[in-house]
């Protein structure tokens, strides 16, 4: 799945693909048994191959604990605004406690007045001290089915710094003045002491709203999601918020579910969104720091998808801008299906680029169509303390701390190193999930649609439950609707062989 908005908590592992439908028509569910029991000591195996970190050092716990209650967050003690007043709110996925971001959205006359607050990592973070190496080891949060593995300790992630709901909080607040097209007319961005008021997950959040009964902020964001869609279509941006495959924790085992976002995600991702792009414009005026970039799609590339359209019977007009394309799909059709996941191999090539003197030669970021920089998540990923400390030093006419400066180099090697092996970890952790679902179902035949060629064989999705697999010699046409036979399954592995049957 395309999300560059996706800022937020991912929570457990998804993986690419299509979908069936919002709920699967019965929820295949690991209870205490031999496939639950080998899933586990799978998933345990796949840290030890991906050599994944497990408990912090006990010199970063001591200087995490050590920040943690000697960071001030009176505003007097700090020398810093207080902004307590502003009645903020977060949005995140269930039982998030590690809350990058916090938001105030205020209709008036002409428009609207936007705060977002990010936490203020970078005060828990002594530069070159025991929490920044250790970070830099890791790079991001990884999350896995049995548990994540966090980039700062929980005493600062899930608690000191965090953005939790009446609890007094050091945060970098963003304030947005918007026109009656939400579209930015004047921005800032300083350090201050807030205090959210409420912890929404998403459900509840979409509830709120849908039944009238949301508060001021969360009924803004009907306003303001709908409108900056209309800019990104505007820009030739093309988030395409397919659905993906969710692992969720279910009574003492996991279930695959493969969900449409809510409304209100995407909403809340255009406030990233947005976020993001007025990081990176602060940043290419000063002529320091680092984005977020992915080239175009090659000609080619862009020719053969649209000629793909065409072959499934939903064609691709000259004269409809790609996102407003993929927009309007209706993506529970077989060939719907198949044209979102070949749409999503159109954008590749993301990585961060860094500058300290002359801009990139190239700054786009071209899902979104403008330049954007990581910057609303620095709990859980490494390079939104650097964007954020160079951001507020320009905003605010000062020098970029020598630390953030001089370090910048080092850090798209950094998030690549990382951004691999969360790949690698969703991916696997994903296929081993789907094969101890399948177990024990070896002999029976399921209803599949084909997505696309890959290879020597098709990528397929299951109608139920929604997993995807490469069947070998399989060679039938995207969109196709097709009987599968489940053959062997190694949860070990994650591996599933399936065979076409008439």
């Amino acid at each position: 799945m395309l999300r560059p908005l996706a800022d937020v908590d991912p929570g457990l592992p998804t993986s690419t693909g299509a979908y069936t439908d919002r709920v699967p028509a019965r929820r295949p569910r690991l209870a205490p048994t031999q496939a639950h029991d080998e899933l586990v000591e799978s998933l345990a195996h796949l840290r030890e191959d991906l050599e994944l970190a497990a408990a912090f050092p006990a010199e970063v716990e001591a200087e995490a604990h050590h920040a943690a209650s000697a960071v001030a967050t009176d505003p007097d003690a700090a020398q810093l605004d207080d902004l307590r007043d502003i009645d903020f709110v977060t949005i995140d996925p269930e039982g998030s406690v590690d809350l990058d971001q916090a938001l105030h959205l205020e209709r008036t006359g002409t428009g609207a007045v936007l705060h977002y607050a990010i936490a203020d990592v970078p005060a828990f973070v002594i530069p070159g001290g025991a929490i920044d190496a250790e970070a830099r080891l890791r790079g991001q949060t990884l999350y896995a089915a049995d548990g994540r593995i966090p980039l700062h300790p929980v005493v600062i992630s899930e608690d000191a710094a965090s953005l939790l709901p009446d609890q007094d909080r050091r945060a970098f607040v963003w304030r947005f003045v918007l026109d009656d097209r939400a579209r930015p007319v004047e921005t800032t961005l300083r350090r201050a002491i807030i205090r959210s008021r409420a912890r929404w997950s998403y459900v509840d959040a979409q509830a709120a709203v849908d039944a009238g009964t949301a508060p001021p902020s969360l009924e803004a964001l009907a306003w303001f999601g709908p409108l900056r869609l209309e800019r990104e279509a505007e820009r030739g941006g093309a988030s395409l918020n397919v659905p993906e495959a969710r692992i969720v924790a279910d009574d003492g085992g996991y279930r695959l579910e493969r969900d449409a976002p809510l409304a209100i995600e995407d909403w809340n991702a255009q406030v990233s969104l947005l976020t993001g792009m007025a990081a990176a414009d602060i940043m290419l005026k000063g002529r320091v720091g680092i984005l977020r970039t992915m080239p175009a799609a090659e000609a080619d590339d862009v020719a053969a998808f649209r000629a793909q359209t065409v072959a499934l019977g939903i064609p691709w007009p000259a004269d409809v801008p790609y996102g407003d394309y993929l927009r309007g799909l209706e993506r529970d059709s077989p060939a719907a299906l198949a044209i979102l996941d070949a749409a999503a191999g159109l954008f590749r090539g993301a990585g961060y680029a860094t500058f300290d003197g002359a801009p990139p030669a190239d700054p786009l970021q071209a899902a979104i169509g403008a330049p954007y920089a990581h910057a609303t998540a620095p709990l859980r990923r490494l390079v939104d303390r650097w964007s954020l400390v160079i951001c507020e030093a320009l905003a605010n006419g000062q020098e970029v701390p020598t630390w953030a400066r001089e370090s910048l180099p080092s850090l798209p090697k950094i998030m690549a190193r990382s951004d691999g092996v969360a790949n690698r970890l969703g991916a696997a952790t994903v296929d081993r999930v789907e094969a101890a679902l399948l177990s024990g179902h070896e002999g029976e035949v399921f209803e599949s649609v084909v997505l696309g060629q890959r290879g020597d064989g098709a990528r397929v999705q299951l109608t139920d439950p929604p997993v995807t697999a490469k069947v070998a010699g399989l060679d039938a046409a995207a969109g196709a609707t097709v009987r599968l036979r489940l053959e062997t399954v190694d949860i070990d592995s994650g591996t599933v062989v399936l065979e076409h049957t008439a």
